[in-house]
């Protein structure tokens, strides 16, 4: 819808790009305004107002004025925002509620996941805070031309947006997409139930060339990052449900999203997480 905006959080000019690629493909499809945003931290013992006026923020100005003109150059609007705060996804947060914003997209490095983190200290925040859609992109590599889009299917509005998000990524690149199941066994019944879950699905991708759906037998996890080999980019909805870390993005989610081939965007609905949740979930992980 004209008029949204995709808020896009960069930090690294080294892996920025990779981000601001997506977004832009996404933009193509929805006509939003990006909005670049870089956060920049200010310890207790200083005042925000002190810090404006005594940090030098030179290089991160000259990174959002870099991403605005690279987005500007697809023919996408952009715009620019440097913010000071207490913390990073305060920061992203706290923007994306000021200035209106319909999805933010962050950037991951996929790195192995300590005790007391899901996908990254400021990442888990954002999810749990953010009041409107999350998109979180691993940005570990490359990216590489995007031919086909894998969409593993598990109902639900995370599912849901996940083949939103697959179906604008497949338009931008004129890209064919499989949509998958995994069911545990072959059963008449199951496999018409999975059947008619794929078919509820590829409405959401919208209007695109070429959709395959896929039924397939085994470990959700390892089946799915099998079938990602066979795929450029993986769109893969958060878990829904669940307690503690599940209320995040859930293990298989998770899972698919660290191990899976190629790029990978993760989706997750603006659904809220309650305060008292939020508190058991920090304080279980601790």
């Amino acid at each position: 819808m004209p008029g949204d905006r995709l808020l896009v959080p960069v930090a690294n000019p080294e892996t920025a790009d990779r981000l601001l690629d997506t977004a832009v493909d996404i933009a193509a499809d929805r006509d939003p305004e990006i909005l670049v945003l870089t956060v920049v931290t200010v310890p207790m013992q200083l005042s925000l107002e002190q810090a404006r006026r005594e940090f030098d923020i030179d290089e991160r100005e000259a990174l959002v004025d870099d991403a605005v003109e690279r987005v500007r150059g697809y023919g996408t609007s952009a715009t620019g925002r440097i913010r000071f705060g207490r913390s990073v996804a305060g920061g992203i947060c706290g923007v994306a509620s000021a200035e209106g914003v319909e999805t933010i997209l962050l950037g991951w490095h996929g790195r192995p996941r300590r005790r007391d983190i899901v996908l990254g200290s400021h990442i888990d925040d954002v999810l749990a805070d953010a009041p409107c859609d999350v998109l979180v992109k691993r940005i570990d590599r490359d990216r590489l031309a995007v031919s086909s889009v894998l969409v593993p299917v598990a109902g639900g509005p995370n599912t849901e947006f996940a083949a939103e998000t697959a179906g604008a990524i497949a338009r931008a690149h004129g890209a064919r997409i499989e949509l998958v199941t995994v069911v545990p066994d072959r059963e008449e019944a199951t496999v018409a139930e999975a059947r008619d879950l794929l078919n509820r699905t590829t409405p959401a991708l919208g209007a695109v060339e070429s959709v395959e759906q896929t039924v397939l037998e085994g470990a959700v996890v390892e089946t799915i990052v099998d079938r990602s080999a066979a795929h450029d980019v993986t769109v893969v909805g958060a878990a829904e449900g669940g307690h503690l870390r599940r209320a995040l993005v859930g293990d298989v989610s998770e899972a698919i999203a660290r191990e899976a081939e190629g790029a990978v965007l993760m989706t997750k609905r603006k659904q809220g997480v309650s305060d008292a949740l939020w508190r058991r979930i920090r304080n279980r992980l601790r």
